[in-house]
């Protein structure tokens, strides 16, 4: 299982990866970049099973964020061996991203969303240091903040049919300190999805702030395994 799929979040877009793919590349893994539009979660399924025909056997999928959501209905392709969780949602079948925010834990940190215009939806500039990358540069978390990717309510609201961890070995990274999705809400997610987690301190951003942790993940994936918690 040597093919593997990177499949970004929403607000940015694939060049995220490329410290992950550096580390993938170099150990050996021939590894695809996924492109999501952000428009509806059925174009960016469809784009990654497009991805996945075009791989040459097995194929591990990766998601960070709202990728998770578009891994897990696009996961049931009958090359995908395994799915890996960075920091991301992982629905459960009717479930959605919008969903499964609607009701945060108490005391939770919540995305700082702004209001919906034409069918989009941002992050606050000013907040999305502190929410998205804290463990990141300034400058570097303000180029994000200034380049985000519309994400539209038909991504937002999209909902999965059969979820492809049930059917999948799934890994999950849980980042400790993240601000967008919180850690508790990780966690569950994962223990539903039957994942063998590997939890380490970092922000929603971990996939950009500690490639070498990702990376890590991904390589344990391609070789499966009985799950078992573990910790960084």
């Amino acid at each position: 299982m040597r093919n593997v799929i990177l499949v970004h979040g929403g607000f940015v877009d694939g060049s995220g990866w490329q410290g992950v793919h550096e580390r993938l590349v170099d150990s050996g893994h021939q590894v695809t970049v996924a492109q999501n539009s952000a428009r509806s979660l059925a174009d960016d399924v469809a784009a990654v099973r497009r991805l996945i025909a075009l791989q040459d056997g097995p194929v591990t999928l990766v998601g960070h964020s709202y990728g998770g959501v578009v891994i897990t209905e696009a996961g049931l392709d009958p090359k995908v061996s395994a799915l890996v969780y960075v920091a991301a949602f992982a629905p459960d079948e009717g479930e959605s991203v919008d969903s499964l925010i609607a009701d945060p834990p108490p005391g939770a940190s919540v995305p700082p969303l702004l209001p919906m215009r034409d069918g989009y939806v941002l992050l606050d500039r000013d907040l999305f240091h502190a929410s998205f990358a804290a463990d990141l540069p300034v400058a570097q978390a303000r180029f994000m903040a200034d380049s985000q990717v519309p994400w539209g309510v038909e991504a937002l609201t999209g909902t999965v049919g059969e979820p492809a961890w049930r059917t999948r070995p799934s890994w999950y990274l849980v980042a400790a300190d993240d601000r967008m999705i919180p850690p508790l809400a990780q966690r569950a997610m994962a223990e539903r999805a039957g994942a063998t987690v590997v939890e380490a301190p970092g922000s929603h951003a971990i996939y950009l702030s500690r490639p070498e942790v990702v990376a890590q993940v991904i390589e344990r994936a391609t070789a499966p395994r009985t799950p078992r918690a573990e910790s960084h």
